[in-house]
């Protein structure tokens, strides 16, 4: 570890925090909406699958979002693009606090997927710009972990927020935070000496990122992080709600329990790039293996076992290592490894664009299995799981076995 940090510069860990730290805040004013939906239907505002149309707004602009702005990202000065996301996604988070009609709702969260995708290629056109290859995937895990960071926070304290002031000031509290690290990331976040933009340089970059759409291994790493995504976001979109109408927790009691897989994510992420440099001399093969088995294990366990305090926070505690793994792994480092370093936003935006398909398709298959789950009894709602958890259960196990088909690709420095 000493070795890794030796020789890193003023700038270099300005553009590490501020990417770290201001990353985590795009997810505070992105999974906000999880922790009111219990709420939102409790109060008749919206039924579940509406709910589900609702989230894969986010999720299908993200997408889109994802991969337009990752190819805008190797471009520009990140610096701009990524303040601009996070203020804007702050503001629609405080608007979405005054209102209640689905269109509404819709409208503004899909607007917030938009500029929430331009968090991460910001990012990770920073931390391939500042750091060289033989320390990339670590910082890259590293920097990573702030999607812990954010969900944490979002699992614990919005959480608290929304119980004893209202769903309101769930989304009304994250946009107010969020605005004010937007501020640090204009100021901190140091712009990397600018790409020659030339004509030729420009049609040359053009034929580059284009190279990446014609890759068969950057498929097969996109489809692995979609059926990925379709789990991990199964989880955190509805974990609290399946916490709390399956297996009968309080609202604070699902938050804390999914918070663990936040928690434990953050060591997962943090090491991850670490173990596949050290360990594995920059291979991610057998740790996506592994990392993918304990991800189904844990899915596995957290869906089918009866409720149980203990063996819940062990399933999110699982979960939360190999998640935070293979977001790093199937979200963005291995096609970084196997594409040319000046397209790294272009190969992260593929990614994304699948990864959020599936993520999309998730909500509005989830909402909809739920809701045909439905039956009042007395007043009171009930719901029958079984079809969701064995989607989300079938789309971790497919996600272990994609990877097994790219084990020899060849990495790019």
């Amino acid at each position: 570890m000493t070795k890794l940090l030796k020789g890193i510069s003023r700038d270099q860990w300005a553009v590490f925090l501020s990417t770290t730290f201001g990353y985590g805040f795009f997810y505070v004013t992105r999974l906000s909406f999880n922790l009111t939906k219990n709420s939102l239907t409790e109060d008749n505002i919206f039924t579940t699958s509406e709910i589900g149309y609702i989230g894969s707004a986010l999720f299908f602009a993200y997408a889109v979002g994802k991969l337009v702005n990752g190819i805008i990202a190797d471009r520009v000065n990140v610096r701009y693009l990524m303040s601009l996301g996070l203020f804007v996604s702050a503001l629609i988070n405080i608007l979405l606090g005054f209102s209640e009609g689905f269109f509404a709702f819709a409208v503004l969260w899909g607007l917030n997927g938009w500029f929430q995708s331009m968090g991460a290629p910001s990012s990770v056109v920073s931390i391939s710009r500042w750091f060289s290859g033989k320390n990339r995937g670590s910082f890259y895990g590293m920097w990573s972990s702030s999607h812990n960071i954010g969900e944490a926070v979002t699992f614990l304290v919005t959480a608290v927020v929304v119980s004893y002031f209202g769903w309101q000031w769930g989304f009304r509290a994250a946009g107010i935070s969020a605005m004010i690290m937007a501020a640090l990331i204009f100021i901190f976040l140091k712009p990397h000496p600018a790409p020659n933009h030339s004509d030729n340089a420009n049609k040359s970059l053009g034929k580059t990122q284009l190279s990446v759409f014609m890759n068969p291994n950057v498929w097969i790493i996109a489809m692995a992080s979609a059926s990925f995504y379709i789990t991990r976001y199964g989880i955190n979109s509805w974990g609290v709600f399946f916490l709390q109408n399956e297996k009968g927790y309080s609202l604070i009691e699902a938050g804390s329990i999914i918070s663990v897989n936040a928690i434990f994510g953050i060591l997962g992420t943090f090491f991850s790039g670490i173990i596949s440099d050290t360990l594995f001399k920059g291979r991610r093969n057998m740790p996506v293996l592994l990392f993918g088995a304990a991800y189904a294990l844990a899915t596995g366990l957290f869906v089918f076992a009866p409720a149980n305090w203990y063996l819940d926070i062990f399933s999110m505690a699982l979960f939360g290592l190999a998640l935070g793994a293979l977001l790093v792994y199937l979200g963005g480092l291995m096609v970084v490894d196997i594409c040319p370093k000046n397209v790294s936003g272009t190969a992260l935006g593929f990614v994304g664009i699948a990864s959020y398909l599936g993520a999309g398709i998730q909500d509005i298959i989830s909402g909809l299995f739920i809701e045909d789950g439905l039956e009042v009894i007395e007043s009171v709602n009930t719901y029958d799981f079984e079809q969701v958890k064995i989607f989300w259960f079938l789309a971790a196990v497919v996600a272990m076995v994609l990877p097994l088909f790219v084990w020899k690709v060849k990495y790019k420095d």
